[in-house]
């Protein structure tokens, strides 16, 4: 899909030319400042305006900005009207996104600017958010997923500048908070506690080393019923201290529910 009209990309060899000098901040690089519609304030960006105020910048409402070469107050445009310094690479004129080209594209469905290029993104109505086209039939779909924030760090991801992490479950998490979660050691989606990614190699190490660790005798005949957190299964198998396998996918991701020898229940926290 074309890049809509209101959207506008230009590529610069360098900052020098129109571009002028590299400008804005942490976040975009522009060359111009948005005219907050709230308080009327100078900011380079909305993240930079909701870091010092009180209140946070609604970017469909801008109207205004300033050119930061010129310092011309004008109506929001890609290029200033004075001095022709052109403020951004990529212009979306719904979102008033500056920004150097990295094939943005505004999603109407998503209603904000992606980061692209478009053809290798599509939209998925039911999850509600722009998958990488891979993902197209081979994904779980969760009802308007990306409205729910991070359960890892509880903050927003569908307008969030961090990529979002597609887990077989279907649930979403930060990029970063993905990477984290895994350098820790965990696994689990922290909502439904699936695993977070494909464990196969994992489980069969995990094999290898229960078959290397025999139970002492009077534990090699018990067994134990689980449930499994990634297929769901209840099953009823041997028990072992490094782990008990789902006899119906091979996870090892379970818990123990109840003790077959005892018939003593009880809910143990998840290794």
């Amino acid at each position: 899909m074309p890049v809509a009209s209101h959207c506008t990309a230009k590529k610069s060899p360098n900052f020098g030319g129109e571009m002028a000098s590299p400008a804005g901040c942490e976040h975009y690089v522009r060359s111009c400042l948005l005219k907050a519609p709230c308080c009327g304030k100078l900011y380079v960006c909305r993240l930079c305006h909701d870091a010092e105020e009180n209140h946070q910048m609604d970017r469909f409402q801008v109207r205004e900005v300033q050119c930061s070469d010129c310092h011309t107050l004008q109506q929001a445009q890609q290029t200033c009207q004075q001095c022709h310094v052109q403020f951004g690479e990529y212009y979306c004129d719904i979102c008033h996104l500056f920004d150097k080209d990295k094939k943005q594209y505004h999603c109407q469905l998503c209603g904000i600017c992606r980061i692209g290029p478009r053809e290798k993104y599509f939209h998925c109505g039911k999850c509600n958010l722009c998958l990488a086209t891979s993902l197209r039939g081979n994904h779980k779909c969760v009802e308007n997923v990306s409205r729910q924030n991070c359960p890892v760090c509880m903050e927003d991801i569908h307008t969030s500048r961090v990529r979002a992490q597609v887990l077989p479950c279907g649930h979403l998490l930060h990029k970063t908070c993905f990477d984290d979660m895994i350098r820790t050691g965990a696994y689990r989606c922290p909502l439904c506690m699936h695993s977070a990614w494909n464990m196969e190699d994992h489980w069969e190490q995990m094999d290898k080393e229960i078959a290397q660790s025999p139970m002492p005798t009077e534990y090699q005949d018990a067994t134990v019923k689980i449930i499994c957190n990634d297929c769901q299964a209840h099953c009823m198998v041997p028990f072992h201290v490094l782990g008990m396998k789902c006899s119906s996918c091979g996870s090892y991701n379970t818990q123990q529910i109840c003790n077959a020898q005892t018939i003593t229940c009880k809910a143990l926290t998840p290794a």
